[in-house]
């Protein structure tokens, strides 16, 4: 089984750096999870690919 890119004890340090999420009265599309944000950009970091070839699952 592979590694996690982002391990769950390595988020609970993260996750409280992080600003709360702001009210978004006008709408709009849904913000993605931080979470999910975070572990593509360390899959862009870690594989060197470019950021336009990051698969849709990330």
């Amino acid at each position: 089984m592979a590694r996690p890119l982002l391990p769950d004890d390595l988020w609970t340090e993260i996750a409280p750096l992080l600003p709360p999420p702001r009210p978004r009265p006008k709408g709009g599309r849904p913000p993605i999870d931080n979470r999910a944000a975070l572990t593509g950009i360390v899959f862009v970091l870690r594989s060197g690919i470019p950021w336009e070839m990051l698969p849709a699952e990330m």
